[in-house]
């Protein structure tokens, strides 16, 4: 049999077509959460779909593009958590610093919980001239926080960077954990006291 043929049978009949690109990137989402981002390759992804490894080019003529359709799946899963998260917090009257407290909780939970998507979605050199607006996915997240930081520092001259200066802390304890650097220097996986330390230092000391 020869790889003609072979492929041609392992193309989905055109009145499926439109159901390929869900196949590949449930595949693909279902690899990075099973294996990790290694796996992502495209032959990997279109062999776990049932299909030839040239059919994700119907809809995705990069690997990039759809590694950026996989991506996007987790920060859609993200949002979702943050907002659930904050919903909490709102309902129980909470101020803005233990707002973002509980999206700092909610952010790190997420990465324990899905650490080979939460790679991924941070790979810019993978995602970089995918095409895929993805910044335009994970503004509306960053303006959250930037928003409850200038509540809690009303004075603060640039709160998007202070902000960034909070995010790249808690994403830094979220990926040390993952890597299993932070017990060779704490001796543990427990990110609570860090935590506090962390929100202490960006946004002052709690009211407790």
């Amino acid at each position: 049999m020869t790889d003609t043929t072979a492929e041609t049978m392992t193309e989905p009949p055109s009145g499926q077509d439109g159901d390929l690109r869900a196949r590949l990137v449930a595949a693909g989402v279902e690899l990075v959460t099973r294996e990790g981002v290694h796996a992502l390759g495209l032959r990997e992804i279109a062999r776990h779909a049932g299909v030839s490894h040239g059919a994700p080019r119907r809809h995705f003529p990069t690997h990039r593009e759809l590694l950026a359709a996989v991506a996007r799946q987790g920060f859609g899963r993200l949002t979702d958590s943050l907002a659930g998260a904050d919903a909490l917090a709102v309902t129980t009257g909470a101020d803005a610093r233990t707002r973002i407290e509980a999206l700092a909780r909610a952010y790190l939970g997420f990465a324990a919980a899905n650490p080979g998507m939460f790679e991924l979605m941070f790979r810019h050199d993978l995602l970089e001239g995918s095409g895929s607006d993805l910044r335009g996915t994970t503004l509306p997240l960053f303006l959250t926080f930037v928003g409850l930081v200038a509540e809690v520092h009303p004075d603060c001259d640039d709160p998007a960077a202070a902000t960034a200066a909070l995010w790249a802390n808690l994403h830094g304890l979220a990926q040390l954990r993952t890597w299993g650097s932070l017990r060779l220097a704490t001796g543990s996986d427990g990110l609570e006291s860090l935590l506090r330390t962390s929100l202490d230092a960006h946004l002052g000391p709690a009211v407790r």
